[in-house]
C-alpha cells in the first residue's frame, strides 16, 4: 500500500487513498501510527470517494489509538494538499464526517506529483484555507474532579471541545486532559484546549481526544476563537492569530459562527507499507 506522510504545523498523518474505509483496519492504523515500530503519526487519513454532490473526495480520520473523530482541521489541510496530485482545481469540496468542507490551496506549492494520480502524492507544501462550517459556542460546564471543580467553555467544531483561559502548568494540563476524557460529563470524550490571550492573539496548547498533546489542532484553534468571541474577549469577523507549539494558524469567526481557517501543510515523505 502506497502512502504519503503529511504534516500541518507538526500535527502529522499517514495518508492513504482507498475505495472503501474497510481497506484499512483499525489494527493496521494503530500499527502505522506507532512511532517506534510503524511509520509514526498522530493519525491516519483515508481519502475516499465523495458521498455528496459536488465534492471531490471524502476524508476519514483514524486517531493513533484507533478511534474515529468527526473532524480534523489540520488533517483536512493535508488531504487538500494531497488532492493536488489528482489535478484538483485550486478550490474544491471535501466530505468529512462533520459535513462537506470547502478548501482552497495556494501559496508556495511546487506542483510536484508522484505520477500515480491516486491522491497519495500531492504538492510539496502550500497554504490552505478551509471553510470549517459553523463553529458553535455551547456555554459552560463545571466538572467536579478530585482536586475540586473546574469550569470549561464548550465548543463544537464538528467535534467536541472543552476550553479554558485560566493558566495551567504542563502537568495540570495533562491531568485535566486525561480526567475530562474519562469523565461522565463527556461520554464520547473531548478535546481540551488551554488558551492564553496575548497582544498577538491566542497561545494554545491542545490535549487531543485519542492522541494526547499534539503540535497543533485546527478544530481546537477554531473552537477557542469562537469561545473567545462569544465571551467578548475578541471581536467577531477579525482574523485571529493562534500560536500553537507547531506554528501559527489564522482563524476568522463570523457572528453567525461561520469560521475560516488558514495555515500550512507539507508533504514529508512517501513510502510503501509492507505489513
Amino acid at each position: 500500500m502506497h502512502f504519503s506522510k503529511y504534516e500541518g504545523l507538526g500535527n502529522d498523518f499517514v495518508v492513504f487513498a482507498c475505495e472503501r474505509p474497510e481497506a484499512l483496519s483499525t489494527a493496521e492504523a494503530i500499527a502505522l501510527c506507532d512511532r517506534r515500530r510503524g511509520v509514526g503519526a498522530d493519525g491516519v487519513l483515508q481519502i475516499l470517494p465523495p458521498v455528496s454532490p459536488g465534492a471531490l473526495a471524502r476524508m476519514r480520520v483514524i486517531n493513533a489509538d484507533g478511534s474515529v473523530p468527526e473532524m480534523c482541521g489540520n488533517g483536512l489541510r493535508c488531504v487538500a494538499l494531497a488532492l493536488t496530485a489528482t489535478g484538483a482545481p485550486s478550490r474544491f469540496i471535501v466530505d468529512t464526517d462533520a459535513g462537506p468542507r470547502a478548501c482552497s490551496v495556494d501559496g508556495s506549492v511546487d506542483g510536484s506529483v508522484d505520477g500515480r494520480g491516486d491522491g497519495t502524492g500531492g504538492s510539496a507544501e502550500g497554504q490552505i484555507s478551509v471553510d470549517m462550517g459553523v463553529v458553535k459556542f455551547l456555554g459552560d460546564v463545571v466538572v467536579a474532579l478530585e482536586d475540586g471543580p473546574h469550569t470549561f467553555h464548550l465548543g463544537d467544531a464538528g467535534n467536541p471541545h472543552a476550553i479554558t483561559f485560566e493558566p495551567k502548568t504542563r502537568i495540570a494540563m495533562e491531568h485535566l486532559g486525561r480526567a475530562l476524557n474519562a469523565h461522565a460529563a463527556f461520554p464520547n470524550g473531548t478535546n481540551v484546549e488551554f488558551a492564553t490571550l496575548t497582544n498577538r492573539g491566542i497561545d494554545l496548547v491542545v490535549f487531543e481526544r485519542g492522541v494526547g498533546f499534539t503540535e497543533a489542532c485546527g478544530t481546537g484553534a477554531c473552537a477557542t476563537v469562537a469561545a473567545a468571541c462569544a465571551l467578548g474577549k475578541l471581536p467577531y469577523d477579525a482574523p485571529v492569530n493562534v500560536r500553537l507549539p507547531g506554528g501559527d494558524l489564522t482563524v476568522t469567526v463570523a457572528r453567525s459562527g461561520a469560521t475560516r481557517m488558514r495555515g500550512p501543510a507539507r508533504l514529508a515523505f512517501r513510502g510503501e507499507w509492507l505489513a
